[in-house]
């Protein structure tokens, strides 16, 4: 049987802001939770608006569990040179759902390629430092139907598998709606569908 993995790494809230100085230019490090792009952009508009004299706000993102989605942008630094090191960070701290955002404020000293891939690289290293980072479990639904006298047989079975209730709707007829853990969910799936008049999909 192929193992699921059924964890993943995100943050748990927006980090604090970090600076990092580098001959003069400064470099303002930020990690946020995401859930989709739309927030991405949000976040970044966001950022803009609070460094207005930024000369580039550079980001790279990482969505997904199972199939990652990831981008990284320039933001008008030379290629490669500020996205692909904020993104090798999120890669090397294991996240995902999360964007990290380094806005530079030009201080007069060119820094070069090298010297702007390990600033960017440096200011996302510590904006993810200084995040809370956790561990969440992928679930996966299901929904019970069954009649109200079936209920003590189906609780007992929650209780026993410590299931989390998401919704619950009691009536004559009775709907459920639990959350598993992905890797349980087949197994958990086979109890209840060995129950006479529950219904689970």
């Amino acid at each position: 049987m192929e193992e699921i993995n059924d964890t993943y790494k995100t943050l748990a809230k927006p980090s604090e802001e970090i600076l990092f100085k580098e001959k003069k230019s400064k470099f303002y490090g930020y990690a946020f939770p995401v859930k989709n792009e739309a927030e991405v952009k949000l976040r970044i508009e966001e950022l803009r608006k609070k460094h207005p004299n930024a000369n580039h706000v550079c980001y790279a993102w990482q969505l997904g569990i199972s199939e990652l989605n990831y981008r990284a942008n320039d933001d008008g630094e030379p290629n490669n040179s500020a996205g692909m090191p904020i993104y090798g960070q999120i890669q090397s701290f294991d996240v995902t759902n999360t964007l990290v955002a380094v806005a530079r404020i030009f201080g007069g000293t060119k820094l070069g390629v090298g010297g702007l891939i390990s600033a960017y690289k440096m200011g996302a290293k510590l904006a993810l430092e200084n995040s809370n980072i956790v561990e969440r479990i992928v679930q996966k639904q299901y929904k019970l139907t069954f009649e109200y006298a079936q209920m003590d047989v189906v609780m007992r079975i929650i209780k026993q598998k410590n299931l989390q209730i998401v919704s619950q709707k009691m009536e004559m007829d009775c709907e459920l709606i639990i959350a598993v853990r992905k890797s349980e969910a087949e197994q958990i799936k086979d109890v209840f569908v060995g129950i006479y008049g529950v219904d689970i999909i």
